[in-house]
């Protein structure tokens, strides 16, 4: 019986694999989504002609939710995100941009009627490819946030995070710093004095997507150890 038992025993456990026979763990699926993560970021671009399509809210509020989740310095959060989709008030902001640059325009180069409507027509039409979205975003940093010095980073960060959340759901965005004046964007919004514009964006469905543009080599922009001049 002892033998028998024994004999059981070594046949159960020469069919338990050694660890050098063990297969090593297949790697982590793709993290799943519209598109592949990385492939995300090479694909965004800045648009800036757009369908009428609606954005549907569940999406802006997806995109808005990774916005919010940047880095960020001590955890401060300085941000907020005004979003305009009312076409009246955002046809007041394209009005006042014009009206701005109209200004800047006739006092720095002193034009001529004709030169002057040629111009104010041109930037009407920049606004209107701009404003052809159907949300227009302000991203704001609050100035009484708990560590103001470091909005200048945070900010941006946040805008980065949105326009690559934004393009993971098949909606175009671009940067703006000078589309549309700040101290304009402010006073058509209504915005109070204690928030500081980083950017506006258009975010919409684009006529259709830019081609990429040229690249620096990643070995030109790379280096390991140390600088050089």
């Amino acid at each position: 019986m002892r033998l028998t038992a024994l004999f059981v025993l070594l046949t159960a456990l020469a069919a338990v694999p050694s660890a050098q026979s063990v297969p090593p763990p297949a790697p982590a699926a793709p993290v799943p989504g519209p598109a592949p993560f990385l492939q995300v970021f090479k694909e965004r671009r800045s648009v800036r002609n757009f369908r009428p399509d609606a954005v549907p809210r569940e999406h802006l509020l997806q995109i808005l939710d990774i916005a919010r989740t940047a880095p960020t310095s001590g955890n401060q959060q300085p941000w907020k995100f005004l979003v305009i989709q009312d076409r009246s008030r955002l046809d007041a902001l394209a009005a006042a941009t014009v009206e701005a640059y109209t200004a800047r325009y006739q006092e720095s180069k002193k034009p001529t009627a004709q030169e002057l409507a040629a111009f104010q027509d041109k930037y009407r039409q920049v606004c209107a490819r701009y404003l052809s979205a159907p949300v227009f975003i302000i991203v704001l940093t609050d100035s009484k946030s708990k560590y103001p010095d470091y909005n200048k980073w945070d900010g941006p960060m946040a805008a980065g995070y949105l326009m690559v959340a934004a393009r993971a759901l098949g909606y175009g965005t671009v940067f703006c710093t000078d589309s549309f004046p700040f101290d304009v964007v402010q006073r058509v919004f209504d915005i109070p004095e204690r928030y500081e514009v980083v950017c506006t964006t258009p975010l919409g469905v684009p006529v259709e997507w830019p081609a990429a543009p040229p690249k620096k080599a990643l070995d030109d922009l790379v280096a390991w150890e140390r600088l050089a001049e």
